[in-house]
């Protein structure tokens, strides 16, 4: 059973940065790619960014420059370093995880198979 569990959120001002994590476990083998979703209150969820078992990582161009995902495979650890954060960054942050070849790699959560309970982020003016 996967399980993943975030944590890092919290309260910042605008331009500040926060480092997100997301703690996973149950994977039988590498053969996974994992991803951060957002969901703003009274929004759809939207895509962030991606990372696959060999390190190709996706970002959507509202976060193009500001945010890098990250992996350490020794600690089963997934992250999201957020930088030069906007008030339009806050939402609850999923951490979320599929199977797929080592070099497969989605953007879509109907892809993702595990999801975490999320962590909220909030961005100040």
């Amino acid at each position: 059973q996967v399980q993943l569990v975030e944590s890092g959120g919290g309260s910042v001002q605008a331009g500040g940065s926060l480092r997100l994590s997301c703690a996973a476990s149950g994977f039988t083998d590498s053969n996974y790619y994992m991803g951060w979703f957002r969901q703003a209150a009274g929004k759809q969820r939207e895509w962030v960014s991606s990372i696959n078992a060999v390190g190709t990582t996706a970002y959507a161009d509202s976060v193009k420059g500001r945010f890098t995902i990250s992996q350490d495979n020794a600690k089963n650890t997934l992250y999201l370093q957020m930088n030069s954060l906007k008030p339009e960054d806050t939402a609850v942050y999923y951490c979320a995880a599929a199977r797929g070849s080592g070099i497969y790699i989605s953007r879509f959560g109907v892809d993702f198979a595990y999801w975490g309970q999320g962590t909220q982020v909030t961005v100040s003016s």
